[in-house]
């Protein structure tokens, strides 16, 4: 089966999109199948990255202003949905295409109906539910949505895989979760984890760790802060770092992050596909919303008893929000309760469950 991938990453989209697509593209290749990308030239892309494991078509870099919507985030294209769409077409058929993966906000079904070879079909991988699609699977990894969040927005007939229990992780957090979630009875807080995403264009890491100072924290703590190579405050965070009251390490493009995680007691961090990373192994959360669309995730693990929910970023009372979340994750019968409605959510198969029923739907 040849299967291609529609997906960016960039300053403004983040890595999260790309890393979960590779995810996929790794188990489909070890079962024999033939992936290739298709990703625009945007200011942080990944593209090296993806082309030292897959076959890449570069699409060029945006010339002209930035493209308004309909859909919401149409400037995360960086260009006109129909000039994407000529070139996306124009890539997928210089090769055989049983299946097109698209993971992108700012593509809708016009985009999907202009780009889509005839008999290629196509899988959606989505967590917003705000605009229509014409796939024949569509797969949304987040907690609280489910087939009745998509009803008119794919066709009668579309496989619709929804939950976490569908979350597209690398197999590391499968194969460490006994382990880790083993080690971590009991462990008290010891650990902090400070990882908001592998772009972090908000500056998240540096308003988190000016907060820190007056939250009942530990004198004994460590606080590890993982961030990517391009984010804009990476050297004012290594900076303050040296300030904190605690032993506080910067490491930056680690590759050994569920190893990481598996050592924490305690992670803030952001709403987005990591969230089921830190659930997979019980690590329990405080979730900082860093965009508008983290909303509904940190409130339904919030309800769900599974990570505490200080609400957005960037608001007066964040950093009264934050310490009050803080001190009441240092409760240890809190703290056991956190993982224990975590690591129920997600046990990190998601993958193998995504590729049996993708098998069945690519013989249909």
């Amino acid at each position: 089966m040849h299967v291609a991938f529609r997906t960016d990453a960039a300053l403004t989209i983040g890595t999260g999109h790309v890393m979960r697509c590779l995810t996929l593209a790794r188990a489909l290749a070890l079962q024999g199948h033939n992936c290739r990308f298709v990703c625009r030239d945007l200011p942080g892309n990944l593209n090296p990255q993806i082309a030292a494991e897959f076959g890449l078509t570069p699409l060029p870099a945006p010339q002209g202003p930035v493209p308004a919507g309909p859909p919401a985030h149409a400037a995360w294209a960086g260009v006109d949905w129909t000039q994407d769409a000529v070139e996306t077409r124009a890539a997928l058929q210089a090769a055989p295409t049983d299946w097109l993966v698209l993971d992108h906000y700012a593509f809708d079904a016009r985009w999907q109906k202009a780009a889509l070879p005839d008999g290629t079909k196509l899988m959606v991988i989505d967590d917003l539910a705000d605009r229509p699609h014409i796939c024949d699977m569509l797969l949304d990894q987040n907690l609280g949505h489910d087939a009745l969040n998509y009803a008119g927005l794919v066709p009668d007939g579309s496989i619709c895989l929804t939950g976490p229990r569908y979350a597209l992780l690398r197999p590391e957090f499968a194969d460490l979760r006994a382990k880790a979630l083993a080690a971590r009875a009991g462990r008290g807080l010891r650990h902090l984890l400070i990882s908001m995403g592998g772009v972090d264009t908000v500056d998240a890491t540096l308003t988190i760790l000016r907060a820190l100072p007056g939250a009942p924290l530990p004198e004994n703590l460590e606080i590890a802060v993982v961030m990517g190579a391009q984010a804009p405050a990476l050297e004012q965070v290594r900076a303050l770092a040296g300030e904190m009251p605690w032993r506080t390490k910067v490491v930056v493009d680690v590759r050994d992050m569920a190893a990481r995680m598996g050592q924490a007691d305690l992670a803030i961090g952001a709403g987005g596909g990591t969230t089921w990373e830190r659930c997979c192994l019980g690590l329990p959360s405080i979730i900082v919303q860093i965009a508008e669309n983290q909303a509904g995730i940190a409130q339904a693990l919030a309800k769900a008893g599974a990570a505490l929910d200080p609400g957005p970023l960037h608001t007066p009372d964040f950093a009264h929000r934050l310490r009050a979340a803080l001190a009441d994750a240092r409760d240890p019968g809190r703290m056991a309760a956190l993982s224990e409605n975590a690591a129920a959510l997600c046990d990190g198969e998601g993958v193998g469950r995504v590729l049996s029923i993708f098998g069945q739907g690519a013989s249909a």
